[in-house]
């Protein structure tokens, strides 16, 4: 009798040649806009059990840890790329579109579901907050291989609010499975909640400072020859990630939050030692995310999704194109947003794996027709990845969002003008030798007139628009304006 090991090479094999695959079409289809996520879960799908591969596939358990382990991954190398200075620009508005705007999506939502799906108003609650939420997996993979750079306010918004707003989701579904199986205990403790609420706040950002600090002064004191190896580099990164992804999850905090706001903290204090591991860390990033989207794919059973394709459809539409706008307005109207980087920032509110996530939390909780929320978090990521994520290069560009290429003399004129002044000039000098008409001191520098014009945090790409010129921010250093584009007489603008 023969030991056999069937039991490991057929489920490797089977994976890798997924993987294998998921990325041939993945790079042959590049060119056509389609996500690589998408790709991967279609590839899990047709592996699953209505599919050609007939797995058959409902360790809810597994799918759960692998889900929760691989957000956590993807969040940390999210906010070691995250460079705090876009803070400045970003950080309030996403910091309100992760809470309020995550809240409104979810009750807006929840009136379609309503009428679309014919739930009941606390499972229709449910739906709307298991969908709330972006998805920084989504958002992070899509933004770095999106090929074009977007303004700093846009990208800083979209980038910090995916790495906040997951906790705000996990939260309000948490609440819900909690009203559903104990009608009542809302109004009967919901004192508890909001304290809880804070809480997770309180204790995700405390163990992310702490430990944050405390990891950075390790670094410092490591032996210079540990800074060599990018791959050990990225695993002692990870692994320390997901210690105070899970301190803080076993001490009441929000687990997302930490991760997020320590890879932000760590990133920042330890660049050199970050930047020697942050290829390896796209890498496993990657790694984490194709089994993530594999194992969903897997998941889904495409005869129960096509059986509520119709309502399902039409509540991704609603959350697309009246959820999220409207909630994004109200969050970012306040912060003087235009309304084309406002519409830009609703389209891509792109929805991932976060969802999926999600809808299995009351399938383990045992609640009745937990499949339905399931079948129809997969319809919202599936068309959300398909009309937003493969439109988001074509959007960007053709909305403006999209700064021009430098190196290029043609895009640089068009898109800042054809003069370069320095910013500290002063207004005198623009108006005696282009013949501008600019109000204000004439003792005033361009950088502080600018400044005092935009009335918010200024940005490369901003432009003012006067009767006899249009200036552009060309280039900054921190808070100070270096280079603006001039264009003499109009030009179109948002």
């Amino acid at each position: 009798m023969t030991f056999s090991l069937d039991f490991l090479s057929l489920p490797l094999l089977a994976f890798s040649l997924l993987v294998f695959a998921s990325l041939v079409v993945g790079a042959i289809t590049a060119k056509a806009g389609l996500p690589l996520l998408l790709i991967f879960m279609a590839f899990g799908m047709l592996a699953g059990e209505d599919g050609p591969g007939g797995i058959r596939f409902n360790d809810f358990v597994a799918s759960f840890w692998v889900g929760n382990i691989a957000l956590a991954v993807i969040l940390l190398d999210g906010g070691l790329r995250t460079n705090v200075a876009t803070f400045r620009t970003g950080l309030k508005p996403a910091s309100l579109l992760a809470t309020l705007g995550v809240a409104l999506s979810c009750g807006l939502t929840a009136l379609a579901a309503h009428f679309l799906l014919n739930l009941s108003w606390p499972f229709a609650l449910l739906i709307g907050a298991i969908v709330a939420s972006t998805d920084a997996a989504a958002v992070f993979s899509l933004l770095q291989n999106l090929g074009i750079k977007l303004n700093e306010r846009v990208e800083a918004t979209l980038e910090i609010e995916s790495g906040l707003n997951d906790p705000m989701a996990i939260f309000l579904t948490l609440i819900m499975i909690g009203i559903i199986l104990q009608p009542g205990s809302l109004q009967d403790s919901w004192h508890v909640i909001l304290l809880n609420l804070l809480q997770q706040a309180g204790v995700g950002l405390m163990v992310a400072l702490v430990c944050g600090m405390a990891l950075c002064e390790l670094l410092k004191r490591l032996p210079s020859g540990g800074l060599r190896n990018g791959g050990i580099n990225a695993l002692l990164l990870i692994s320390s990630g997901l210690t105070v992804f899970a301190l803080s999850t076993y001490w009441g905090g929000s687990g997302f939050l930490t991760i997020y706001v320590f890879g932000v903290l760590v990133g920042n204090r330890a660049k050199t030692f970050v930047k020697t591991s942050i290829g390896a860390m796209n890498g496993l990033a990657w790694l984490f995310q194709a089994a993530m989207f594999l194992l969903l794919g897997l998941l889904a059973t495409p005869r129960e999704v096509l059986d509520l394709a119709l309502p399902a459809l039409g509540l991704s539409l609603f959350l697309m194109l009246v959820s999220r706008p409207i909630s994004v307005w109200v969050c970012l109207w306040p912060y003087r947003f235009n309304n084309k980087e406002i519409a830009f920032i609703s389209w891509v509110g792109l929805r991932g794996a976060v969802p999926i996530v999600l809808a299995i939390f009351p399938i383990m909780a045992g609640i009745e027709e937990s499949r339905t929320l399931l079948n129809v978090a997969f319809m919202v990521v599936v068309t959300s990845l398909l009309f937003q994520g493969s439109s988001l290069a074509t959007v960007a560009k053709k909305m403006g969002m999209a700064l021009p290429d430098l190196t290029r003399l043609d895009a640089r004129h068009a898109g800042f003008g054809d003069f370069v002044i320095n910013a500290d000039a002063k207004l005198s000098d623009l108006t005696g030798f282009y013949g501008l008409a600019l109000a204000g001191d004439p003792q005033q520098s361009l950088d502080s007139w600018i400044h005092a014009e935009l009335k918010h945090p200024p940005i490369v790409g901003d432009t003012i628009q006067t009767e006899s010129c249009a200036l552009t921010i060309l280039s900054m250093r921190d808070d100070e304006i270096l280079k603006v584009g001039l264009t003499l007489g109009s030009k179109k603008t948002s």
